[in-house]
């Protein structure tokens, strides 16, 4: 007799849409896809953006935006949730409020999109400050870059974001792929806390590893993985589309984009070096 298979895993990624495919909701489904994870969205903005910066955000309505969301927790087990670009403090309270009546609310990563790697802000502060009360609360792990942490800290530069992070109410991963150096410096504060190190691949920063490092956690905790154990799996994901783009190449003439998909990996995903 025949096992009936499991439950195939599912997550959703609330995010804007990226016309160049590099960020947004374009990558994290690819991310899923790449963990063997079906991929649902909640649309929050329409974005025309490339490789070399943001030209126009259009947000989607509020309504339309709890309505995608309806719509999948209505029909799929969804085991995990990324929140990326936000369009605005109703959009911010929205998503806050549907999460929070959840009563089987999966583990959520909210990457705090807030300053795009070519310095343009994509929030006002009061959407900001929503960001901060109303969803960090109901996060598993926030994964802010440096700037976004200063943000949410009030204050520029590591000392004011490692200070912000050891008060946050969840783990913080401070990710370091959009700062200068021959280093990358990601640093979890929280869940009994850990850095990893890595050489820098390439002169620019890649565009888009921020939503793709986001979205491999939460595909990781919808597949079932530890927290921590998530955060080093897709850790060790992202350096490797990393190292493969040097090799074969990258797309888009400004900070290049990374190709997904198609990396043949066993288990959706699973089994990746980490770093």
């Amino acid at each position: 007799m025949t096992e009936a298979p499991g439950p195939y895993p599912v997550a959703i990624s609330i995010a804007g849409s990226d016309s160049g495919g590099g960020a947004g909701i374009q990558a994290d489904l690819a991310t899923f896809l790449d963990h063997g994870v079906f991929g649902t969205t909640a649309i929050t903005a329409i974005t025309a953006q490339n490789s070399h910066g943001v030209r126009r955000v259009d947000p989607v309505p509020v309504e339309g935006v709890v309505a995608q969301l309806r719509a999948v927790f209505d029909d799929f087990g969804v085991g995990a949730v990324k929140i990326g670009m936000l369009g605005g403090r109703a959009h911010v309270d929205a998503v806050a409020d549907f999460l929070e009546a959840e009563p089987r609310r999966p583990p959520i990563v909210l990457d705090p999109v807030m300053v795009a790697s070519t310095g343009h802000r994509l929030l006002d502060a009061d959407a900001e400050s929503a960001v901060a009360l109303r969803l960090l609360p109901l996060a598993a792990v926030a994964t802010p870059n440096l700037d976004e942490a200063g943000v949410l800290a009030g204050a520029p530069g590591r000392d004011a974001a490692l200070a912000w992070a050891r008060s946050a109410p969840c783990p913080v991963l401070i990710t370091g792929g959009d700062t200068a150096g021959d280093e990358i410096v990601d640093q979890l504060v929280g869940a009994g806390d850990r850095t990893w190190r890595h050489p820098r691949v390439g002169v620019r920063p890649f565009h888009g590893t921020g939503c793709t490092l986001s979205s491999a956690i939460a595909a990781r905790l919808a597949r079932g993985e530890p927290l921590v154990d998530a955060i080093d799996g897709a850790i060790g994901y992202v350096g490797e589309l990393v190292r493969r783009a040097d090799r074969i190449g990258s797309v888009g003439h400004g900070n290049p984009c990374l190709p997904r998909g198609g990396l043949g990996l066993p288990r959706g995903g699973l089994g990746l070096p980490r770093a």
